[in-house]
């Protein structure tokens, strides 16, 4: 993923909405919360998977090499992705965890590239420094996050508007925005200093990346972007490589 410059002046530009957040970590997992936790988490891959069979199944759409190996690179991420849900949910491990499990480290570009294919190519924009996309990240529960805040983004934004991935090397550590055309409303709000999740599917995809994210020691912030637009920053501490 090449680097772009101006990246630093977007990142000086935000105008963070304070929030309290807390420090507490994730509740004991049971099995009501479980099986919403899955049932949300599920939803992405399994849409991708079905979208990408079917743009191999039709027959009026002639496929080239190079889209063939793109779809068939995003058909493994996804499969991966599910497969690490599913091994999380029979350890009883994931964003239900009351405490980390050592996962291997990955650079991040990996995990960008696969975000950043879930938006159509002529709503995507891309920006990260050669440092930030050489730094280690934990591998599923970056994914994760990364999945959760790009699919809401995609959701709650315009129906057109641009979704954005930037990513940096700032003190004290990794900065990865996620961007939309939208705006920070008194629901976003509610749910970035939500506790415990409620019922029901509304906001528990941000509650899941707030536990993903203080699982490995980061948080998530909100900044309303100027003239329009919302961003979701995640912070993460600079890892070392799991062998």
């Amino acid at each position: 993923m090449r680097a772009r410059h101006g990246l630093q002046g977007l990142l000086r530009g935000l105008r963070r909405t304070e929030v309290g957040l807390g420090d507490q970590g994730p509740p004991p997992a049971d099995s009501e919360l479980l099986l919403r936790v899955l049932c949300h988490e599920f939803r992405t891959p399994v849409s991708t998977l079905t979208s990408l069979t079917r743009a191999l199944a039709d027959e009026r759409r002639e496929l080239t090499g190079a889209d063939r190996r793109a779809i068939t690179e995003l058909a493994r991420d996804q499969a991966a992705h599910l497969q690490s849900l599913l091994r999380g949910a029979a350890a009883g491990t994931g964003a239900l965890a009351s405490t980390a499990q050592p996962e291997p480290a990955v650079p991040l570009a990996g995990m960008l590239r696969e975000a950043a294919a879930l938006v159509p190519a002529n709503r995507r924009r891309v920006r990260a420094t050669r440092w930030a996309c050489a730094c280690p990240v934990p591998s599923g529960r970056t994914r994760q996050v990364l999945v959760n805040l790009v699919e809401n983004a995609l959701r709650h934004g315009p129906a057109q508007g641009q979704v954005g991935l930037y990513a940096a090397l700032r003190r004290p550590g990794l900065s990865i925005l996620v961007t939309d055309e939208g705006r920070v409303d008194d629901a976003l709000l509610a749910a970035m200093r939500r506790t415990a999740p409620v019922a029901g599917m509304s906001g528990l995809g941000l509650w899941i990346v707030r536990q993903l994210l203080a699982a490995d020691g980061g948080a998530l912030r909100v900044h309303r972007l100027r003239p329009r637009g919302v961003a979701l920053e995640v912070l993460l501490p600079v890892v070392r490589v799991v062998r």
